[in-house]
């Protein structure tokens, strides 16, 4: 009798196991499909191409690939049931946020509607970060600040956030986001301050490095390129080492330099082949023209560099501060050697300058320096958001370089004693910022740990959200333009996040496990 009741209770407990597998790998593959943006109904091919490899490979499984259910509803549902669990658990971070920051943007989608993203980058007490979607919002009306702030200010209050830990708002710089009175990011930081905090507004650095670029002052040369570019539909006769001159677009900045390089480099076999085609380009045999063409390729490469080096997810303000000053410094560099035309850093005009007639260097040399002179000046006044807080991220990356006189009050004390501990300058040469600030004692350094919560929440930029938009318009293009609005959230929430769904809990909750017919 005992012997029989045990052999019924392994019957039960290896059906309930093979259910719950089954539903686990339903999720499993409902993430997969949301996080490489794949329609709903694929699910149903997914589970063809695993029934069909299991007839083949291990025909005494199949039932169990067939009792996987992987239909559109249910793959929608599993996507559903993983977004809600992902925002429970990112609550339960929130509430335990020292401070936070948010980074804000509004784009259209396929159909027109203005959606707002909104990020989210909480430190806690442990100095474990936490950067993650808050909350994509629809503003199918009006787009003023107003209306940018009561969907911030919906989103902040739903995931039960505290308006004065707030501590920075970065958004993309329209209007909308940056107004001086009306903007989203000055009524946010009211709000905080009549909560009793204190927060900063910050542009978006990698938008700024892009709108810097754009006051280079050499259209005719980049007009030029792109004209000929644009009637070039390939080279397919000539055979050339770095292949078809690629299009330009002038929406993204990277694909300026990419451009330019490659037409650089192509430039004796793109002059043959319009020569043969009887349209000539009489600018590809001008010494003149070629060395503003060759200075723009260097330049650009530059500046090229400095936004890959901005770009990236979960970057420090200070590192990304850092990357700036280097460019700012740079830039007086190039300055000092361009007035002596010394073009040691840039190659493709070291190259063809020899080529520049004498009566004509002098000019040359004085509009290149010009240039540079121009672009570090629009760098200078664009960056005044990080200048506003440079004192603070000195103190928060070199704290053993700061002068103790120039921080604030309360802080003076215990930069003090930190300064004077051989030990932990010795930590800060050998761990990370985020790991020297949490091995402090919270009892001596109660308020440099506080200083470091805050600097390590800022967003410095909103690349997240440009990445999301790219999600976005691959999710929702325009060939899948009735996913809803909540659908959309859920999807990338799900092909976003870092954190990893708790599927112990999600089936505890959804109880008995069915499986599919």
């Amino acid at each position: 009798m005992a012997a029989s009741l045990q052999a019924q209770q392994q019957i039960v407990f290896r059906t309930n196991k093979i259910q719950e597998n089954t539903t686990t790998a339903s999720y499993e593959v409902a993430k997969l499909i949301a996080q490489h943006g794949k329609p709903f109904s694929d699910g149903d091919f997914i589970k063809q191409c695993l029934i069909k490899v299991t007839e083949i490979m291990c025909p005494e499984k199949v039932q169990d690939f067939k009792n996987v259910s992987l239909s559109r509803n249910t793959v929608v549902r599993r996507i559903e049931d993983l977004s809600a669990n992902l925002k429970l658990q990112l609550k339960d971070k929130a509430c335990a946020f020292d401070f936070y920051s948010i980074a804000c943007d509004e784009s259209t989608d396929a159909t027109d509607i203005a959606q707002l993203f909104i990020f989210l980058r909480g430190v806690d007490d442990h100095f474990s970060c936490t950067e993650a979607l808050l909350d994509m919002m629809s503003l199918k009306g009006t787009t003023t600040g107003k209306d940018i702030l009561e969907a911030v200010s919906e989103a902040v209050e739903k995931m039960g956030l505290k308006w004065e830990k707030l501590c920075g708002v970065t958004t993309d710089g329209a209007p909308a986001m940056t107004g001086e009175r009306k903007g989203m990011a000055s009524m946010v930081c009211a709000k905080v301050k009549e909560s009793g905090g204190e927060a900063v507004r910050m542009h978006c650095i990698i938008h700024q490095e892009a709108l810097c670029a754009k006051t280079v002052q050499l259209g005719d040369v980049m007009n030029t390129v792109v004209k000929t570019v644009n009637i070039i539909p390939f080279l397919s006769d000539v055979d050339a080492e770095y292949g078809d001159v690629l299009y330009h677009s002038d929406v993204r900045w990277l694909s300026r330099g990419s451009v330019l390089q490659r037409f650089y480099s192509l430039r004796s076999e793109i002059d043959q082949f319009l020569k043969e085609k009887g349209r000539p380009l009489h600018e590809l045999s001008d010494p003149l023209w070629l060395s503003d063409l060759a200075f723009l390729v260097d330049l650009t490469h530059h500046l090229n560099t400095l936004n890959k080096n901005l770009q990236g997810k979960e970057q420090l303000v200070p590192h990304l501060y850092a990357h700036m000053k280097a460019f700012c410094v740079k830039l007086r560099l190039f300055e000092t050697q361009l007035r002596s035309f010394n073009a040691a850093h840039f190659p493709a005009l070291s190259e063809i300058k020899s080529a520049i007639p004498k009566a004509d260097l002098s000019a040359k040399k004085e509009k290149y320096v010009s240039v540079i002179t121009s672009l570090l000046t629009e760098f200078n006044q664009r960056f005044q958001d990080f200048s506003v807080i440079e004192k603070e991220i000195k103190l928060f990356s070199t704290p053993f370089l700061v002068d103790a006189e120039e921080v604030e009050e309360s802080l003076q004390l215990e930069l003090i004693e930190m300064q004077c501990d051989d030990s932990l300058k010795s930590q800060h040469q050998l761990l990370s910022l985020p790991d020297f600030y949490q091995s402090l004692d919270n009892a001596k350094f109660p308020l440099m740990r506080r200083h470091a919560k805050r600097m390590m929440s800022l967003f410095g930029s909103t690349y997240i959200c440009e990445q999301t938009f790219s999600l976005l318009n691959h999710h929702k293009s325009r060939l899948r333009t009735r996913m809803t609005d909540s659908h959309l959230c859920e999807v990338l929430r799900v092909s976003t996040t870092k954190l990893t769904p708790d599927m112990s809990a999600i089936l505890q909750s959804k109880g008995q496990h069915h499986c599919s017919h």
